[in-house]
């Protein structure tokens, strides 16, 4: 590990002031730590923001939730109003890492991931995410866990978290302040494709701090799944996640949010699947049609082609589950 300075704020003002060319903001540190003890990350600074006034879930003129960037997982999860309003979240949350984990790890910090590839943290290793124009290992090599959808040429690496699949689905509002203020980002707008930028994860400019995440009073509370298909029971990445939403009365969708995880670089939605749902029946043959949609254009490399048919069918399940409001 490198040598590095190390700063702990008061208020965001000076946090954001003490933002200089290779420093990083640190919270609960659940995956930077990992990623400097691999030498993948080197900072030359790090600005502990654990004092910050950013802990609290407080209600919006709007009817939604204002979630602080630094209120835990654990404390979101299992949060009252999370769990009986936006029940989708809270299970998306109890889904990834551990309780150890989530109770260390932030509500803004887990915006941040970074992948899970191997290659990206085997640092003998070609790879564009951690130093561009080097190369793409995973593309021939073991790719099981790599994306179908959104891959490039230059990057076929997945998102790994499960809240983000969550507030995806439900249409959040990422926060953020930097030297210029203020600036809200539609969670859609929040994270990139790799495009043949791959290094590039989201659209923060330098410096900027996320403050909070705001969820619409809109939370599909009655009918909502998050499906998880990994390789064991728990403590697993998603080889396919489904975050499912619908709105529905007398068997009728009237609105309907779809998201997936483990397929693509960032969280995956396609408006015209869940548009094709609106004012049909919640029938398996209507929930096929909608995956169909939302996999267009996916496809494979050796290892990971199975997941296009994994996601076809995670997807029916969990809106059938959503349907029948008995989401496990």
């Amino acid at each position: 590990m490198n040598p590095f300075t190390y700063s702990r704020p008061g208020d965001i003002d000076e946090a954001i002031s003490l933002f200089s060319a290779g420093s990083r903001y640190i919270a609960g540190g659940t995956n930077l730590l990992d990623l400097m003890k691999e030498n993948v990350t080197r900072p030359a600074g790090l600005i502990d923001i654990t004092r910050l006034p950013l802990h609290d879930i407080e209600e919006t003129a709007e009817g939604g939730l204002r979630i602080g960037a630094l209120v835990s997982n654990s404390d979101l999860a299992w949060d009252p109003r999370i769990e009986q309003r936006y029940p989708l979240l809270a299970k998306a949350i109890l889904a990834g890492a551990s309780p150890q984990l989530r109770n260390m790890a932030t509500t803004g910090g887990n915006l941040l991931q970074r992948t899970r590839c191997y290659y990206f943290y085997d640092t003998g290793t070609p790879c564009n995410k951690r130093e561009p124009g080097t190369g793409c290992s995973a593309r021939d090599g073991l790719n099981r866990i790599h994306a179908i959808l959104g891959h490039s040429p230059e990057c076929i690496a997945v998102h790994p978290s499960d809240m983000c699949v969550a507030m995806a689905a439900l249409e959040a509002m990422v926060i953020v302040q930097g030297a210029g203020g203020e600036r809200r980002i539609p969670f859609a707008d929040f994270h990139r494709l790799p495009g043949d930028t791959p290094e590039l994860d989201n659209n923060l400019e330098d410096g900027e701090l996320i403050t909070a995440l705001e969820l619409p009073a809109q939370s599909f509370a009655d009918h909502s799944a998050y499906l998880k298909v990994r390789d064991r029971a728990s403590y697993a990445f998603a080889l396919v996640s489904v975050a499912a939403a619908l709105e529905m009365k007398d068997g009728t969708i009237h609105a309907a949010r779809i998201a997936l995880g483990g397929v693509a670089h960032k969280p995956w939605r396609k408006p015209a699947a869940e548009a094709l749902l609106t004012d049909q029946p919640a029938t398996p043959e209507s929930f096929e049609k909608a995956a169909d949609v939302l996999l267009e254009g996916a496809s494979g490399f050796n290892d990971n082609a199975f997941k296009i048919e994994l996601a076809r069918r995670s997807i029916v399940r969990a809106l059938s589950e959503a349907a029948a409001g008995d989401a496990q």
